[in-house]
């Protein structure tokens, strides 16, 4: 089976947040299940890596010529084919601007004509987030089988139909499908178009179909469930780049040896006295919850010290800034690879207070190195931390989570029964493996309709 699979983003040649993770991951899970498969994704100007060019044009599309030169840049790593397609919208440094939604629209119009150019044929294409949708608007159109995988629903890709309509090179019939409120919605167009839909956790899957988490979209998703194409699959993990047992940035660590000396030397670095160490390693954004964090301060301090490495809101920036005056209050601006592992492998708990989480990474990961994480219990945060080894709460004040920190630090006094918790966290497993391989089922069944 030769799959193609389309995001906006891949570690380690382009990355802002966890999609790129899953797409460093599960294309090298789906190869070692026999699968053929290549990566598309976009040629930044600021993609790390130097491609190869393989293919220099100017496709035909929509009964026009695009609006300059398109090229094809080809990498390829553990049997993963990687392909950049660039458009002359993406010769610019950064990654994502304001005018992203015009620019996926003439990127996704120039996927299909470009692959056909190359002699590039595949069985099925699976694409990824918003910036995929209108991809899999071409592929409906061309009559290509295709699978769309939601990674956050918060984030469409909207643009004003009238003018949108014009870039998309599609009917305006079947643009209709993807009409949200008078705009087109790149989202709702790989919702409606794709053969099936996956999110990033099961619960998350059901979570989206209400009003509460559906964003607007809640009307096309129950209606894709009632087809039987919605499907949840948790996300895995690249367990060889977050191994606690030879990772590079921390003191080696298993289930048994080299926890308390990662506790130590976080809390040498950041001057920390002898209570336990809470962290988090996230964007500040309303999503994460770390509002209730900033809020809770004033009663967490006097049970823990806090460490937080991240950006975002400029407010929420601040706050952290000035709570890092505190004692027992420490900030780390901006992304950070290296702190990032040695808080995983150096705190004690970790929090994950998400308003929603479609899937998350860092649980799993601060399980993996022995860090327990308090998380409110929603999207893949319930489907991946037991109640046997994290800390779950439901409400969403800073009360609740500081009630859930109570019983967490009351928890971490008791030694034995903490250490309890962290080695059967260091035990789950979370490879990509059994992810693959319900992602080559849904392939299956789209291929066998």
């Amino acid at each position: 089976m030769q799959v193609l699979l389309i995001a906006s983003e891949v570690f380690p040649y382009s990355r802002t947040g966890g999609l790129a993770d899953v797409m460093a991951a599960l294309p090298g899970a789906l190869v070692r299940l026999g699968l053929d498969v290549t990566v598309l994704s976009p040629w930044w100007q600021s993609l790390s890596g130097q491609p190869k060019e393989v293919w220099r044009g100017s496709v035909p599309t929509a009964g026009r010529l695009g609006p300059g030169p398109v090229r094809v840049g080809e990498l390829s790593e553990a049997g993963v084919r990687y392909l950049f397609l660039g458009t002359p919208g993406f010769d610019r440094p950064g990654l994502y601007a304001p005018d992203d939604v015009q620019r996926f629209l003439e990127w996704g119009r120039q996927v299909l004509p470009t692959l056909s150019s190359m002699g590039l044929e595949f069985d099925l294409l699976h694409g990824h987030d918003w910036a995929a949708g209108m991809v899999l608007a071409h592929a409906r159109a061309a009559g290509l089988k295709s699978v769309y995988t939601v990674h956050n629903l918060q984030y469409q890709g909207r643009w004003n139909m009238a003018e949108a309509a014009a870039w998309s090179g599609l009917p305006a019939a079947m643009l209709q499908g993807a009409e949200f409120y008078g705009d087109l919605n790149l989202m709702k167009a790989g919702l409606a178009f794709a053969d099936h839909v996956t999110t990033v956790s099961p619960t998350y899957a059901q979570e989206i179909t209400t009003s509460e988490y559906g964003e607007g979209l809640q009307g096309v998703l129950q209606s894709r469930q009632a087809e039987g194409a919605l499907t949840g699959i948790l996300n895995g993990l690249d367990t060889e780049r977050w191994n606690p047992a030879n990772d590079p940035d921390i003191l080696p660590l298993t289930e048994r040896y080299g926890k308390p000396a990662n506790v130590a030397a976080l809390r040498a670095e950041f001057s920390l006295d002898a209570a336990p160490i809470l962290s988090a390693v996230t964007r500040l954004v309303p999503q994460k919850g770390i509002d209730l964090l900033v809020e809770a301060l004033p009663e967490v301090t006097q049970d823990w010290n806090v460490v937080v490495l991240g950006s975002g809101d400029p407010l929420l920036e601040a706050a952290l800034k000035g709570w890092a005056q505190h004692p027992r209050v420490r900030y780390a601006s901006g992304m950070n690879e290296s702190l990032a592992h040695r808080l995983y492998a150096g705190s004690d708990a970790f929090a994950m207070p998400s308003r929603f989480e479609p899937c998350g990474l860092s649980q799993m990961i601060s399980m993996r190195y022995g860090t327990l994480p308090v998380v409110r219990e929603t999207g893949g945060l319930v489907d991946s931390v037991p109640r046997e080894v994290g800390f779950r709460f439901t409400g969403e004040t800073s009360g609740d989570l500081s009630a859930a920190l109570k019983l967490a630090r009351a928890e971490w006094d008791d030694k034995p029964g903490w250490q309890e918790r962290m080695r059967a966290g260091m035990a789950l497993d979370f490879s990509w493996e059994a992810s693959a391989r319900k992602y080559a089922e849904v392939y299956a069944r789209v291929l066998e309709d």
